[in-house]
């Protein structure tokens, strides 16, 4: 009996030192990456002595195949935000659950707080509703001083003071070449975060029912989005909106969302490296999910990683975060040849892809960024001892299975 444990043993030694001195199989993907063919062109491996590449081609390549932008040059049609073709648009508008203040002018019955209704109606005592959904303060205002004359309230307009003095969270459904595309709630604030003072100043306003905060909500633009021409959907019209002066810094205007809008950010088919930077419609950051933390980070705890996912900037490159993630350094004679794979996905055709780099190659070479790709959204990495490392562990593993083998001819 205790021979045949012997062999057994031995076999199990065997095949762990065969496994360590075999090499890993490069990782098969259906998308030709090792051609520039992948999402993005810095997927592909290229050589160092491969005269046909020289540096930093990957941007050109990412968008030789773009298709033309639908909002042309900067100086097209396409409205933008501080642009007077979407000055209907600006300003605060009124939203389903919005509470409002009205005042009317020597009317104590009139005068109180009111929510606008789930059908986008202000409804006083004794009038027939007012529409509000969509309409600025102004607007509501007008309308309900000509109610009040037609319904024989007063002979000629009184003065009417509408205010809001709390805005609801809105619905807005985002779709098309943003990161995780859905209905997003946006704008609310909890009971425990409300300034109460502000609600109750003049003018109180809010940034969280932006069309921005839409975006963001909804994971962020993706590289491939054209933000020459955004839509909106809103009441049965489609306003297009030239995006990329907010991306760049140029156009910080905002729209504020109403419920039942609807955002559409069409595709232009090809990663453009340009959109790979922190924006107000921008992704707020990539988390990356370490897998088999390697020799210098011995654990989560002692890495300062702790058990959630790491957070970095978005346009975070591969090298970059393999470094924030530990898997680089410690000692060059064990772990000089370590390996890293970045798993990610082709967001345009759902297409999976795994990139496997050699940290010390990577770190090494001028030519870094033409094949050292941006981590997106929803990618992981993981990390891979050199060959020391891995005869060390084998090590390991004998005296383990040695002890085990003294023990049994005990």
């Amino acid at each position: 009996m205790k021979a045949h444990i012997k062999v057994c043993l031995l076999s199990a030694v065997s095949c762990v030192t065969l496994a360590a001195c075999s090499s890993m199989k490069t990782p098969a993907n259906i998308e030709e990456v090792s051609r520039g063919a992948g999402y993005q062109a810095q997927y592909r491996a290229t050589s160092q002595t491969d005269n046909e590449t020289a540096f930093l081609q990957s941007a050109s390549m990412n968008t030789a195949n773009c298709r033309p932008e639908i909002g042309g040059g900067r100086n097209s049609d396409i409205g933008k935000w501080s642009g007077p073709s979407l000055n209907s648009l600006l300003g605060e508008k009124l939203s389903r659950n919005d509470l409002v203040q009205v005042t009317v002018d020597g009317d104590e019955l009139l005068s109180k707080a009111y929510v606008v209704s789930r059908d986008g109606n202000l409804k006083l005592p004794y009038l027939p509703p007012i529409p509000a959904q969509g309409r600025s303060t102004a607007e509501v205002e007008a309308a309900l001083a000509q109610a009040l004359v037609a319904e024989n309230f007063y002979e000629t307009p009184p003065r009417i003071a509408v205010r809001i003095t709390d805005f609801a969270s809105v619905s807005v459904g985002v779709v098309g070449a943003v990161f995780e595309p859905h209905a997003v709630e946006i704008g609310g604030v909890q009971g425990d975060a409300m300034d109460t003072r502000r609600q109750q100043a003049l003018g109180a306003s809010t940034e969280g029912r932006n069309l921005s905060a839409a975006l963001r909500a909804a994971g962020g633009v993706r590289p491939d989005a054209d933000l020459s021409a955004v839509e909106l959907h809103r009441q049965g019209r489609i306003y297009q909106m030239d995006l990329r002066g907010v991306f760049d810094g140029t156009d910080p205007t905002d729209i504020m969302m109403l419920t039942g809008d609807k955002i559409v950010v069409k595709s232009r088919m090809c990663f453009q490296d340009d959109l790979m930077r922190p924006s107000p419609i921008s992704p707020p950051g990539v988390s990356l999910y370490l897998s088999n933390l390697t020799q210098p980070a011995t654990g989560n705890a002692p890495s300062a990683i702790g058990r959630e996912s790491r957070q970095v900037p978005y346009g975070t490159r591969f090298m970059q975060a393999v470094v924030n993630t530990n898997c680089v350094g410690g000692a060059k004679t064990t772990n000089a040849n370590r390996s890293a794979v970045l798993f990610s996905r082709n967001p345009v055709t759902g297409v999976s892809v795994v990139i496997e780099r050699r940290i010390e190659n990577l770190l090494r070479r001028g030519d870094r960024d033409d094949y050292d790709p941006y981590v997106l959204p929803g990618d992981a990495i993981a990390c891979y001892d050199s060959a020391v490392t891995s005869v060390a562990e084998i090590g390991r593993v004998i005296g383990t299975i040695g002890a085990a083998t003294l023990l049994l001819n005990d």
